[in-house]
């Protein structure tokens, strides 16, 4: 039996999820004085009785029931992302056709279709049976908004495949729904902490970007706030876009994609400097007439052809007058040291 399958079956009887981080450090263990012991038994009599009374009724008030799949709506707040070639997708639903479902999933009653339901979790299990032809085992649960989202984020903390961007893409929803940061953290079994972290690069990354990337993976948390770090610059933005054209770049991985985009836009050189961010003058007919390319190091000013000598004596007549103009302007914090 797998563990997300184990986590599921305890998904009623189970004690709250431990908010977890990357910046969490275990606690150390504790000492318990003779003089709580007594205490502590009252309160683990307490816990066991109150799981009693729950199982009692979850026994008598839900009940399984088989649901027309067709009648099924997803989740109102995505958790994940397409995949069309989902391996671990054929296996369970071969698994369904072999020795049926084993869990049922949790829906509610469509909130503004009478007679369709709305999908709390086990989205893959009903896709697995829509298309066996089958009809789904569920549980059917007056929930609200924040309480689907929570029993949602049961199930992505038993998938051991979300990806760092997809846990992102689900906190930015979540929050762009109204839901509060305290549900956002139960949602994800996460703390405040790594929740701002969570939507602050969700929110920094294009989301056209995040599509064409994908899920990747293999990329943690430390490289997608690079990427977001480098795509506060405008120009950045355009050149990650300009990355994801063409067949070349919808055939590779997911993984793969990400580095090409981080490395679109921060442009940098096989020795890791930055390339020189391009500037094209044009004259009042929209032609070219001259390309500016700055670095930390330069300026570089290319001229068009054909007049483009006798316009280089001329601005080498001007320029001491414009770098004077610059300076005077108090707009200096990126005049290139080496004027």
């Amino acid at each position: 039996m797998s563990k997300r399958t184990d986590t599921l079956r305890s998904l009623f009887t189970r004690a709250p999820t431990p908010v977890l981080s990357a910046d969490n450090m275990r606690a150390e263990p504790r000492r318990v004085a003779a003089g709580p012991v007594r205490s502590m038994q009252e309160t683990f009599s307490d816990v066991e009785r109150e799981n009693e009374s729950l199982r009692a009724r979850l026994e008598n008030a839900e009940q399984v029931v088989d649901v027309d799949p067709a009648l099924i709506d997803p989740s109102p707040f995505a958790d994940r992302f397409a995949q069309e070639d989902d391996p671990s997708f054929e296996a369970l639903k071969q698994s369904i056709a072999e020795r049926g479902q084993e869990i049922p999933v949790l829906l509610r009653e469509h909130v503004a279709a009478p007679g369709r339901y709305q999908t709390a979790f086990g989205h893959r299990r009903i896709r697995a049976a829509r298309l066996l032809g089958r009809s789904v085992k569920a549980i059917v649960r007056a929930l609200s908004d924040d309480e689907l989202v929570v029993a949602q984020g049961v199930e992505n903390a038993a998938r051991e495949d979300l990806s760092f961007i997809e846990r992102a893409v689900f906190a930015l929803r979540l929050e762009a729904s109204g839901r509060s940061r305290t549900i956002i953290q139960q949602a994800l079994a996460i703390d405040r902490a790594e929740a701002s972290k969570l939507i602050s690069v969700a929110r920094a990354v294009p989301e056209e970007l995040v599509r064409a990337i994908g899920k990747a993976p293999k990329i943690g948390r430390g490289r997608w706030q690079e990427l977001a770090e480098a795509l506060q610059d405008k120009t950045a933005i355009k050149r990650a876009r300009a990355a994801t054209d063409g067949p070349a770049f919808a055939r590779a991985e997911a993984d793969e994609r990400f580095l090409r985009v981080l490395k679109a836009a921060k442009r940098t050189d096989e020795n890791g400097t930055p390339a020189p961010s391009v500037i094209a003058i044009n004259d009042a007919r929209g032609q070219a007439v001259a390309e500016i390319r700055a670095t930390t190091r330069d300026v570089k000013v290319r001229l068009a052809k054909p007049d483009g000598a006798a316009f280089a004596r001329f601005l080498a007549g001007r320029l001491p007058e414009l770098i004077e103009a610059f300076h005077a302007s108090g707009d200096v914090e990126n005049v290139p040291k080496d004027l």
